[in-house]
Parts: structure tokens; sequence; C-alpha cells
């Protein structure tokens, strides 16, 4: 690790090697999302995924139950307390302004949504650690809905 002028510590690996990296980040059809797809289609429910009608297309919507469920990375759209949800340490200032951008966004498509009735779910990447309380969150679904 080398050491910038103003003792800012820089990334580990080339620029360009880190632009790589991040073209590989998918927006669409993570694990994390399959696997939620998965469980909540071995439950009965049935979907549509990525609406584009819909304020910040979301990963699945259930239309019978009127619920939306998005499927946020802990890194990308900052879970609060989890572990995952760090801060680079090169390029401060650029990442904390882009998780900033990335949660005021989140929140803005949540109300936009919830203004038409629709409700609204997160799962977070990590709550695939435990199955048994995804499982039990995805069948309220159909409690919690008319």
């Amino acid at each position: 690790m080398q050491i910038s002028q103003g003792y800012k510590m820089t990334d580990r690996i080339t620029k360009e090697h880190r632009s790589w990296n991040m073209s590989r980040i998918r927006s669409k059809d993570t694990k994390t999302e399959k696997a939620v797809r998965s469980m909540l289609h071995n439950m009965g429910y049935r979907f549509r995924l990525h609406v584009k009608e819909l304020a910040g297309k979301p990963d699945i919507v259930l239309p019978k139950y009127k619920t939306i469920i998005f499927i946020h990375g802990c890194y990308w759209h900052r879970h609060p307390g989890c572990k995952y949800a760090y801060t680079p340490k090169s390029r401060v200032t650029f990442w904390e302004k882009k998780f900033k951008e990335n949660v005021r966004r989140d929140e803005k498509n949540q109300l936009d949504l919830k203004k038409l009735n629709w409700k609204v779910m997160v799962i977070w990447e990590c709550e695939l650690s435990d199955l048994e309380m995804l499982r039990k969150k995805l069948g309220a679904i159909r409690i919690d809905s008319p």
C-alpha cells in the first residue's frame, strides 16, 4: 500500500483493475435476488420482475398483495449497523457522496410507492444468512396484505 501526499491511503490495486472489478458488479439477477425469488416461488408467490413503470424499478412486484420488494446490497445501500456497509479508505469524499445519493434515492422511491398504496419491503443481502428468519419475513406478506 502506498501513502500519497497528505498521508491519505491509496487503493491497493491499480485504477484499471478497480474499474474492471466495478464493471463486474451486477444490478439485476444477483445471487441474493435469485435466492429470494426462489424462496418466494417455493412459498407459492407469483411475481413480476423489475417493473419499469414503478419508481425505482423494483426487484420484485407482487401485484396480488400490492407489495414491492427491493433487494439491497448492504454495501451499496448502506444497511444501518451492518458490517458490510463499510466505507473504503481511499476517495472517502467520493464514496460518502455516492452512498448518500443512493440512500436518498432509495428513500424517495419508497415514499413515491407508498403514496400509490404499495407496501414496500426491503430485503438486505446479509439477511440470507438466516433463511428461517427470511422465510418468516416473506410469509408475512400474505398476513399483512388485504
